[in-house]
């Protein structure tokens, strides 16, 4: 069992909860995730990257959106509360190198898992440029977090209440042609990664992205979150979740993320009515 050690309400349907999980916290490296089984009635299995962590403390990050009925369930757990089971670390970490000049893209929630890639790439003696996006001012998190780490935060929003009024793929597309990055990172909803992906291509820019894809065991046995990546079959849960941007099958993966998404739109319909989510710092 894991304790829930705090909790803080980000932004609509927005939550980040500090778990308690020590063995996690000293061997997740930047990139890998876990996977979170609440127990009880709720069995699904949820992947969710470790936004940061405490080894000292035996700790890590979790940072989350209430989308279906098991985050929703997740979300309304307080300090103190515990989680059956979590699973981790999965996956391969980031490849951390000192490239020289980074560009990190965060759109939405994405900005969690970007944070400790970010925090990796100025570690390893990287200039890094952060861009974060966001459909407005109110989704926009983790701005203090960015800004004590990254050499400059640059902040989108489609309806221009804070930053500049535009796409990620704006700014991105004016740092390739005038900065000039090595490398570019890239973490969000998969259509602005597919974009985000195709601005750097012209330039032969190094593309990282991290696919969230359906998955259940985490282990590369049940084949749900597989993807085809320069034409050869990966799965994201082993394979991943990093890939290189300019060698995935974006519309490939777009169609098979569709194959639930009238029950998780019901689901989240559902609980939204019919659960309270407790606001605040618990």
């Amino acid at each position: 069992m894991n304790k829930i050690l705090s909790k803080k309400k980000l932004s609509a349907e927005v939550f980040r909860m500090v778990i308690e999980a020590p063995e996690i916290a000293e061997a997740r490296k930047p990139g890998q995730f876990i996977i979170l089984q609440m127990g009880g009635d709720f069995n699904e299995r949820i992947p969710l990257t470790i936004a940061d962590a405490n080894a000292k403390e035996g700790s890590i990050t979790l940072i989350f959106q209430a989308v279906g009925e098991t985050t929703h369930r997740l979300a309304m757990l307080e300090v103190g509360d515990e989680i059956e089971n979590l699973l981790g670390p999965l996956g391969k970490p980031t490849d951390i190198e000192n490239f020289g000049k980074v560009v990190c893209v965060g759109g939405g929630i994405g900005v969690a898992p970007l944070h400790p890639i970010v925090q990796g790439m100025k570690a390893a003696g990287n200039e890094v440029k952060v861009i974060m996006g966001a459909r407005t001012k109110d989704l926009i998190i983790m701005e203090e977090e960015m800004r004590s780490i990254a050499d400059e935060v640059i902040i989108c929003t489609d309806d221009g209440s804070y930053g500049q009024k535009a796409l990620v793929t704006v700014p991105l597309k004016e740092l390739c042609e005038t900065w000039k990055p090595d490398c570019v990172v890239i973490i969000g909803p998969p259509i602005m990664m597919k974009f985000a992906a195709l601005t750097t291509k012209p330039y032969g820019i190094h593309t990282i992205v991290s696919l969230n894809t359906i998955m259940i065991d985490g282990t590369g046995m049940c084949g749900g979150c597989r993807v085809s990546i320069g034409g050869k079959t990966k799965f994201v849960c082993v394979d991943g979740p990093e890939f290189d941007g300019h060698l995935v099958d974006w519309d490939n993966m777009l169609l098979r993320l569709g194959t639930y998404k009238s029950k998780e739109q019901e689901a989240h319909h559902k609980c939204h009515i019919g659960l309270h989510i407790t606001e605040g710092e618990a």
